[in-house]
């Protein structure tokens, strides 16, 4: 068994070697050819083309259908090169400089260099006699057009979207941050998908330190391909086994330029619309990107408001197990009075009757999202409705019970961003547990344990409850409450202190001036 293990070590890292060392076009045009020819074995969609330049020199086009602008090939490439007449042999580097109408022309050297044009879509020219090759810029596929994001519903503020496709995404962010100090970094992830990643950053406002921290995980991230940025994000975070997300996701524009002017970095994955924002703490994932768009008093408000029904969310259902069972000196007497009638013919205890109606409720949420979007909200609110009154009348569980359900459900949807209200939604059936065993004694027992953990994860260096614990007052002004904008001149402190001031230090309007 050792002898096998130490082969196909040996074996792995002779492929390793020789993927790291890109094997050089060959001057023979035969030679390349059958090498692609190999690579391509049973690969109906690439197109071999071979032609002559100006009647003298042999060339071969390569092109993948669906990938490429056929049309553009056949006029701008094909066209030009063909059609040109020249007495004698010219040299067809000065030939392709002179004839072809194609923004970008790039030179290749290697096998890989073609493999990973012709994937992206863009042609590759190989010449006879010749160890260079020719990359042009002519990719063309099917894009979504920019659309207002669906998981992040816009009430002020832009309602575009970023797309699918890389470029398009890269494009929506240098709209809004016209400054040649966004950089962006690429990187290649997947043994067979090959997938692009950029990471963007604003140079000077972000921590060298956190661009390398994150650029070295992705690098050594090894697997077979990368499909969303969901691989991404379980495969860089520090906590693998935490429930709460340590990547803040977004599909807007605008709030991934917000985190770039916070000296964040910004993830982009080609092929989704998600985005990963890191580092990321526990009161940024209860921030919504209109939260600078509102008068500073309304987005305080509407935070409170947030926390609040987080709050009732996690502990509402717990709440009534446990009063019902162990505290029912806490309820006044005509309302324990009323609780009672209605559950004299409930034959379950609280808890088994929270649970039951809380399993009903979230199979009845999923159901909801996976049914198509004509009829996936009206069947989610219309079966609410009917299983809750029809338990209600079959003596499964009482009134108050599916009120109390209803309202933590409702609390659950005021959460603004999907991936923190999952974590609660899960949450609440292990409190609801310890509700039912041991009362209020063991939720506070619950909330202890969640707030301990919280305590200690750090993402990327920073507390995952930053800026409350450890304490940083300047951070403060944009958690719990939105301060007024003029009172925002500095940046959150991530690991860094980079380019403190975001804004000059006298901004308050003043009618008198």
């Amino acid at each position: 068994m050792n002898r096998r293990k130490v082969k196909f070590r040996q074996k792995k890292t002779e492929q390793q070697d020789d993927k790291q060392v890109p094997k050089p076009l060959y001057p023979d045009l035969n030679r390349n050819l059958e090498v692609l020819h190999d690579l391509y074995k049973d690969c109906s969609d690439v197109v071999f083309r071979t032609f002559l330049i100006a009647g003298h020199t042999r060339a071969q086009l390569i092109y993948i259908k669906g990938l490429s602008n056929i049309e553009e090939v056949d006029s701008n490439v094909l066209t030009p090169l063909m059609k040109k007449t020249e007495q004698s042999p010219v040299d067809p580097k000065i030939l392709i400089e002179q004839s072809l109408s194609v923004a970008e022309v790039a030179k290749i050297e290697s096998f890989d260099a073609c493999i990973e044009q012709l994937s992206v879509g863009n042609p590759i020219l190989l010449l006879e006699d010749n160890e260079q090759g020719f990359a042009l810029g002519l990719a063309k596929w099917e894009r979504r057009a920019i659309e207002e994001p669906t998981g992040e519903m816009v009430v002020r503020g832009p309602r575009e979207g970023f797309t699918e496709t890389l470029e398009i995404n890269t494009s929506l962010l240098r709209r809004k941050v016209r400054s040649p100090q966004l950089k962006m970094k690429t990187l290649k992830v997947g043994r067979y998908t090959q997938t692009t990643i950029i990471l963007a950053y604003i140079e000077d406002l972000s921590d060298e330190t956190l661009i390398e921290e994150v650029s070295q995980r992705i690098k050594r991230i090894d697997i077979d391909g990368i499909l969303e940025s969901g691989y991404i994000e379980e495969l860089i975070q520090d906590h693998s086994y935490s429930l709460f997300p340590q990547v803040l996701t977004t599909e807007r524009p605008d709030t991934a330029v917000s985190s770039l002017l916070e000296g964040r970095i910004i993830i982009i994955v080609d092929g989704t619309p998600f985005v990963l924002i890191a580092p990321t703490t526990l009161f940024s994932l209860f921030q919504s990107g209109e939260d600078h768009y509102h008068h500073f008093i309304i987005s305080t408000a509407t935070r409170w408001l947030r926390y609040l029904f987080c709050m009732l969310s996690l502990l509402l259902p717990s709440l009534y197990v446990a009063i019902i069972t162990y505290h029912q000196e806490m309820v006044p007497t005509t309302l324990l009075l009323t609780m009672v009638d209605s559950r004299e013919v409930v034959p379950f205890p609280a808890l088994v009757e929270a649970l039951l109606m809380e399993i009903t409720f979230e199979g009845l949420r999923e159901a909801g999202l996976r049914l198509p979007k004509q009829v996936g909200a009206a069947v989610s609110i219309v079966g609410g409705l009917v299983i809750g009154q029809a338990a209600v009348d079959a003596g499964l569980v009482s009134d108050h019970m599916v009120m109390v359900v209803a309202l933590t459900g409702i609390a659950s949807f005021t959460i603004p961003r999907y991936n923190i209200a999952i974590p609660i939604r899960l949450l609440r059936f292990p409190i609801m547990l310890l509700a039912g065993t041991f009362g209020l004694v063991g939720i506070m027992t619950g909330l202890l344990a969640i707030m301990t953990h919280l305590s200690t994860i750090r993402t990327f260096g920073v507390p995952y409850l930053s800026p409350i614990a450890p304490m940083k007052g300047r951070d403060m002004k944009d958690t719990l409450i939105r301060a007024p904008l003029w009172k925002l001149n500095t940046r959150p402190h991530l690991t860094g202190e980079y380019n403190k001031y975001r804004q000059g230090s006298d901004q308050k309007p003043d009618p008198h001036k």
